[in-house]
């Protein structure tokens, strides 16, 4: 009978540490599941809005070949084929250094523009009970305009020069809709008058809303801040259009009021008015290329 007893006994004690061990896994894998996080993707289909830069960027050894077109104004009319006979273009190169660090470069026909950017992503939006709401990218810019001058000797690199700093700050809201807001501070080292300033603030919105799987549509607002610049007449960007995506490319087709496809450009010097016609049709056209296995 002692002996039974002392059996039964060291059965008991080891059920109940194994019932310790048990809660104890249960607990770990409870605490794991409330540390994971899962991030949202997917936010907008391109590194671009419209014109305006998006929360995306290429992921680590990416690179991303992007031709950005504007043909003529609209109200050019038929001799000009509604503007179709008119065009700039940007080509661009997007390369993800991280997954979180990427770098571009591009040149536009638009002022014969040479441009530079580094986007860095300081915030992630992520689902479940870790959740970050936003997405936020950090983005500065360098621009340098080469168009000769003849008559201005003195318009040397200092002047040609312009610089832009943004904070991108996006939602996805749910699998059709994502929304985002973009403040820009804009450098001009040279303006037209004393009347103008060199530093621009303006304020940027933009969403994408998805029709289907592979087609949505997106539009822009750019509103520059009243009394900035004052020698000419400047108006906001309004841009709207449609994504398509088709396996490793996506197609922006879209109309815009702004010829120029870089910050300091379409910002700060859109002269086009949808009012008055000043429509320009355009598209960009992006591939995805993954330059190590």
């Amino acid at each position: 009978m002692r002996t039974l007893l002392i059996v039964i006994s060291f059965f008991l004690i080891q059920s109940s540490f194994s019932q310790d061990t048990l809660l104890l896994h249960m607990l770990d894998d409870s605490m794991s599941m409330q540390k994971t996080k899962t991030y949202v993707t997917g936010t907008f289909k391109g590194v671009y809005i419209i014109n305006t830069q998006s929360v995306e960027a290429p992921a680590k050894n990416a690179l991303i070949f992007l031709i950005m077109h504007r043909f003529g104004k609209v109200n050019d009319g038929a001799y000009n084929l509604f503007g179709l006979d008119n065009a700039t273009m940007r080509i661009g190169f997007d390369y993800g250094i991280t997954n979180n660090l990427s770098v571009g470069v591009g040149r536009s026909t638009f002022e014969k523009t040479f441009d530079g950017h580094i986007k860095y992503k300081l915030l992630k939006q992520t689902d479940g009970s870790n959740q970050m709401p936003v997405t936020v990218d950090l983005f500065g810019g360098i621009y340098y305009t080469s168009l000769k001058y003849s008559d201005k000797p003195y318009f040397n690199s200092r002047y040609r020069t312009s610089y832009d700093a943004s904070l991108l700050i996006a939602r996805k809201i749910s699998t059709a809709l994502s929304l985002q807001i973009t403040p820009t501070l804009l450098h001009y080292n040279l303006v037209p008058t004393t009347a103008d300033k060199n530093n621009v603030f303006v304020i940027s919105t933009g969403g994408r809303f998805k029709l289907t799987k592979r087609m949505s549509v997106n539009a822009e607002y750019d509103y520059v801040l009243p009394g900035q610049v004052n020698s000419y007449t400047t108006y906001n960007s309004l841009s709207a259009g449609i994504d398509i995506e088709t396996g490793g490319h996506v197609f922006q087709l879209h109309l815009t009021n702004s010829q120029g496809m870089v910050e300091p450009l379409f910002l700060g010097k859109t002269t086009g008015s949808w009012t008055k016609g000043n429509i320009y049709f355009g598209f960009n056209v992006s591939r995805a290329f993954n330059l190590k296995h």
